[in-house]
């Protein structure tokens, strides 16, 4: 509902109708509402009574939700009748229409200039919009709508990710939004900081999300934060868009495998369903808009298309890409040396700041013995200076820039405060130069100069860390070592907390406690749990609470979490329950809904229930969907979908789903599909899966299909893959074929592997091998190996060495582990050697081979590392 259709009058006026309504429905008086909404009976009197004041935020929200009406909604019309269409402007931000795009890191394109109120200003060149456009133009409609939302756009570097977003915003600024981009003192501590403070009709601008969802000490919080603004009605509506760069996106968005920690479990949850990808060329239509465009005047798009036209890399060109690539490419000898390090050192992990000392002495050894012969005594002074030269008054390969101070309250240093970089210059690379490394480049092992650099230089915690993963994933162990050794000096928590585990392994259980004790004094939640969690099992449950109350002290809602649960169990119901609200009360629902299971589990019906509705007004997705499953067992179908809608309230559209499952498992099939239906209408597209599921099961081939290929427009491929396994079973490779095109046009050949690989389990190498080929004609690397395993065990030594080579062509280290095996099972061990120590430069240190052939690791060149021993710990 759009707020500007109303008057403060009418929409005050609406609004209590609105209220009636449902007070009527569910046949309550106001006294009965009161007690359900949790509000005071005159509260409630006034909200209904006309020529009383408009009712706050906080009553229009209980109210709705003790109704089981629309939240937002209703709090949109609050705001109109309150004549508060801005909403709490107490919170950070400034409106939408005063931002330059600049600011927001919109890349410059170009250096013509317009004036406008007498200020001059880089044209931006014509924008073209695309399928992801129309994607972001819905969740900007539904924001105004008054329902809150969250994009992500997934795409490589200079794609036109940020432009995107910026053009999408624009209609909020006549609609009177504000825009907040945290960034001070830093992006991570400028968002946990200030999430809390965002008021309503506010775009958060998280360009570059990684900087906040994949900061090491302040992600997963600020994952929750947002999650919290997201689900919380009264906060909204609220915009939060963000970019990632594919590498990142999948990172956060893997699971983890078993028994390993789970560094994103947080972030995984925020970003599902809410990822949209952007291509990296125009395709032919956009292509036509561009060039009418061209034709009309802009002469940024005629200059682009005239080199872009044919790879339809258009956003790179403008962003100076080409430029940035030909600068590399001829560049002199120690420039490119200084790109080179550059370029491993952020794709091996290191942060964006990269402190000239550490460049200087990392780029000797990547000059040929010639080049290094001729370098003279200012050689790094001259190349800093070439790479310096901007491209076409934009971006400059290798720029030297100054880090914002920390801005911090007189007193004490936080104890997780991260130690500062070396002093003196620092410099950054160029997005698309990072970028192109990590493409080009992510088979090559640095040389041993930037290793010792890296251990002299550089003194971030974080940095060294990700270092001494990137050496033992190469099995450089004696430099993994050594960066270990220096990351845990410097305070990393990580390399303290595996140096421990060590101590607890070699059975010096003193010395891994002092070593959790060190990482939790540099700020690690998770030593002080680990802890408490070896207390708890030498049996000391009091010492065990009390490590996890220290770790709750220092924000770790997690242990907040383990220790409700003691007390649960222990039969503190009053404690478990103190202890989950102060979870609840920092942003994590979790505490509450683990109690509420607890009782469940235990009978305590009434109270699970209490507990669920308690996490639901804290924002919890789960709770919704636990309380509505409760009364749909109990028997109570009208209060399950008022509770499946209510959690629709909270962004969640699997309640709706999960209560139509069980509708039609009941065999109430009506039922369910007008369930499935609701949930398709109220935007959450993936109820389009089951919903088409249950039309193929009723022999309805043709409306499954229908909503099959309406599902894949929306993005859920699960449904045209779960069709190509029903239709491979039936023998009808024809409507299979069918599907699995419709799957990969959607760009989900990954599924298909899923599905093959699930196919070959069953037996079914004829419909596997079907599926792979699919998979493998769009490009997916899965498959090629997949089929060249499968080639491998029916005999074919020839096919599966080609499919092999393939897929290590295309970067796979599997696929060289896999020729590597083929070798020495020919006998051919030297053959094997060398494919294995390529399998290593590429970090590919799950094979046991690597440890079997060099247990002392290997030098940075590529040679056996001699026996070798540290005197503080042995080799």
């Amino acid at each position: 509902m759009h707020e500007k259709n109303h008057t403060p009058g009418s929409a005050l006026a609406e609004l209590r109708a609105r209220l009636e309504t449902g007070r009527v429905r569910m046949r309550l008086n106001q006294t009965q509402l009161a007690a359900r909404a949790g509000l005071s009976r005159g509260t409630v009197h006034k909200a209904f009574k006309a020529g009383e004041p408009v009712p706050t935020t906080d009553t229009v929200a209980a109210l709705a939700r003790a109704l089981g009406l629309p939240v937002g909604e209703l709090l949109a019309l609050r705001r109109t009748a309150a004549g508060d269409g801005d909403g709490d402007r107490s919170g950070p931000g400034r409106p939408v229409g005063e931002w330059d795009p600049y600011a927001l890191e919109v890349h410059l394109a170009g250096t013509i200039l317009e004036s406008a109120g007498g200020v001059e200003r880089r044209v931006l060149p014509g924008y073209v919009a695309r399928e992801h456009d129309r994607l972001l133009a819905e969740a900007v409609q539904g924001a105004e709508a008054g329902r809150s939302r969250m994009l992500v756009l997934v795409g490589e570097s200079s794609t036109g990710k940020t432009r995107a977003c910026w053009e999408a915003v624009q209609p909020l600024a006549s609609a009177g939004w504000w825009l907040w981009h945290p960034y001070d003192p830093t992006r991570a501590e400028a968002a946990l900081e200030e999430l809390h403070r965002v008021g309503s009709r506010t775009v958060v601008w998280l360009n570059e999300a990684q900087h906040y969802l994949g900061d090491p000490h302040a992600g997963e919080r600020i994952a929750a934060a947002v999650h919290t603004l997201l689900v919380q009605p009264e906060r909204g509506p609220v915009l939060v868009l963000g970019t990632l760069w594919p590498d990142y996106a999948a990172q956060y968005t893997s699971l983890p495998p078993p028994e390993a920690p789970d560094p994103y479990s947080r972030v995984r949850e925020l970003l599902a369903g809410r990822i949209v990808h952007v291509p990296a060329a125009f395709d032919p239509a956009a292509l036509a808009k561009a060039t009418a465009l061209a034709e009309a005047g802009d002469r940024l798009l005629a200059d682009a298309l005239t080199r872009a036209r044919s790879d339809g890399r258009l956003t790179q060109d403008l962003a100076g890409a080409p430029e940035l690539l030909h600068r590399y490419d001829t560049a002199s000898p120690a420039a490119r040396a200084l790109l080179d390090a550059a370029m491993d050192a952020r794709r091996l992990g290191v942060g964006p700041h990269l402190p000239q000392a550490f460049l200087t002495d990392a780029a000797p050894d990547y000059l040929t013995d010639t080049d290094y012969d001729q370098l003279t005594d200012d050689w790094a002074e001259r190349a800093y200076a070439e790479l310096a030269k901007p491209v076409h008054g934009k971006h400059a390969p290798l720029r030297r820039v100054t880090p914002r101070p920390q801005r911090r309250p007189p007193g004490p240093t936080p104890a997780d405060s991260p130690t500062p970089q070396t002093t003196g210059p620092v410099f950054r690379l160029a997005d698309y130069l990072e970028q192109h490394g990590r493409t080009t480049r992510p088979h090559l092992c640095p040389p041993a100069s930037f290793w010792h650099a890296a251990h002299t230089h550089l003194t971030h915690p974080d940095d060294l860390h990700n270092l001494t993963e990137a050496a033992k994933a190469r099995h450089r162990l004696q430099w993994a070592h050594h960066l270990q050794r220096r990351a845990a000096d410097h305070g990393s928590t990580h390399a303290l907390e595996h140096l421990a585990g060590l101590r607890e392994e070699a059975g010096d259980r003193v010395g891994a406690e002092a070593l959790y004790r060190e990482a939790a004094d540099h700020g690690s939640t998770h030593a002080l749990v680990a802890l408490g969690r070896r207390r708890l099992e030498a049996g000391d449950g009091a010492g065990a609470e009390a490590l996890y109350r220290e770790a709750a002290a220092r924000g770790s809602t997690y242990a907040l979490v383990v220790a409700a649960r003691l007390r649960e169990r222990a039969g503190d119901r009053a404690g478990a329950e103190a202890l989950a609200r102060e979870a609840a009360a920092r942003g994590d629902t979790g505490a509450l809904v683990v109690v509420a299971r607890l009782r469940e589990e235990a009978g305590d019906g009434a109270g699970a229930e209490a507990l669920y509705r308690e996490a639901a007004d804290h924002g919890s997705r789960d709770a919704p969907f636990l309380l509505a499953m409760m009364r749909e067992e109990a028997g109570d179908r009208e209060g399950a979908e008022r509770l499946a809608r209510q959690a629709d309230e909270y962004g969640d559209g699997r309640t709706l789903v999960a209560l139509a499952v069980t509708r039609e498992r009941s065999g109430d099939r009506e039922g369910a599909q007008h369930l499935y239906q609701q949930a398709v209408e109220c935007g959450h597209s993936r109820a389009l899966v089951p919903w088409a599921v249950m039309r193929e099961e009723a022999g309805d081939r043709e409306g499954a299909e229908f909503l099959a290929r309406q599902a894949a427009n929306h993005g859920c491929t699960d449904t045209p893959v779960f069709l190509v396994q029903r239709r491979l079973e039936a023998g009808d490779w024809e409507s299979a074929d069918r599907m699995c095109q419709l799957a990969v046009d959607h760009g989900e050949p990954d599924a298909l592997m899923r599905l093959a690989r699930m196919r070959e389990q069953a037996g079914d190498r004829e419909g596997a091998e079907f599926l792979a080929r699919h998979a493998y004609d769009h490009g997916d690397p899965d498959a090629r190996l997949f089929l060249a395993w499968m080639r491998e065990r029916a005999g074919d030594a020839v096919g599966a060495e080609a499919l092999f080579r393939e897929a290590a062509e295309r970067g796979s280290t599997q696929a060289l582990e896999g020729l590597a095996n083929m070798r020495e099972e020919a006998g051919d061990w030297p053959g094997a050697e060398v494919l294995y120590r390529k399998a290593a430069d590429r970090g590919y240190e799950a094979s046991t081979a690597l440890k079997k052939l060099w247990p002392f690791g290997l030098d940075p060149d590529g040679t056996p590392t001699p026996p070798w021993q540290d005197g503080a710990a042995g080799g």
